[in-house]
């Protein structure tokens, strides 16, 4: 039990994923949501099933966090009773592509860079000065093993991680004098959309980030979130790295050979 009833929680990226498995727990512990996503399709249809499984009221908001405008307009006027944010997570993000670096696409970066970090900063922006004058709020922001580490392929996205793992501890000395807590979490693989946006909606390479190993699911994400957000007031979380047993780092996976997998080649998942 994590005690959330009556709080408002703000996830951004909440379509899917992290943020999708979040909202469903939050609801569940009766808190009040504001998810925003860009796929308002999706977001509109898990807002009503949360409020039709769990009696919770639930705002719903097209966002794309990449727009500073937008995101002034949508967050600087959030209605009652959702107006009064308590928890907000950081969790819009995405990675694009494998290429070197001598051979990425600049589009890629730029989407990339203006999600990761400057959407981070204009969420961050909107929502804290509101907390500071309550008097209470946490933030937590959803960094990566690749915010601590770099790998092949990835320098920009690595880059950005890195960008957010600096942002959080900036942010977190600017607040030191507060109540506001400032928490991170940062999984390495974890099977959600990331390698299917990652790879621009080509499924079987996609699916073979995962082939042979036991990933991180996205419900160990969020409740590593919940844990971090439900310390003691006088506890806040500056870390947690969540890796799946079978990773070690980012490019060091120990993967089941083809004759060591069950027959119809699904590993079974630990109990939620």
């Amino acid at each position: 039990m994590y005690e959330l009833m009556g709080k408002t929680i703000l996830v951004t990226g909440a379509s899917s994923g992290f943020g999708e498995a979040l909202a469903r727990m939050c609801a569940r512990e009766g808190a009040r949501l504001v998810l925003c996503a860009r796929r308002i399709e999706r977001l509109n249809r898990l807002a009503e099933e949360l409020r039709a499984a769990h009696q919770t009221e639930v705002l719903p908001i097209f966002l794309d966090v990449s727009d500073r405008t937008a995101v002034g307009t949508a967050l600087g006027n959030l209605p009652e009773p959702f107006s009064s944010v308590d928890v907000l997570v950081n969790n819009a993000g995405l990675a694009l592509d494998l290429a070197p670096l001598q051979e990425g696409d600049p589009q890629d970066w730029e989407r990339m860079l203006r999600t990761n970090v400057e959407g981070m900063l204009w969420v961050t922006r909107a929502i804290v000065p509101g907390m500071l004058e309550r008097g209470r709020g946490d933030i937590v922001n959803i960094c990566s093993t690749a915010g601590h580490e770099a790998y092949p392929g990835a320098a920009v996205y690595c880059a950005s991680k890195h960008a957010v793992d600096a942002l959080t501890k900036g942010l977190r000395m600017d607040l030191v004098a507060t109540p506001l807590r400032v928490h991170q979490i940062s999984p390495a693989a974890a099977e959600t959309e990331f390698s299917f946006i990652r790879f621009k909606g080509d499924r079987e390479r996609a699916d073979k980030v995962y082939q042979g190993m036991q990933p991180l699911r996205a419900e160990d994400v969020a409740e590593a979130i919940l844990w971090a957000i439900a310390r003691p007031s006088h506890v806040q979380i500056g870390d947690i790295v969540l890796y799946p047993t079978c990773q070690a780092s980012a490019t060091l996976v120990h993967r089941q050979t083809l004759s060591q997998q069950p027959p119809d080649g699904v590993w079974p998942l630990p109990e939620s």
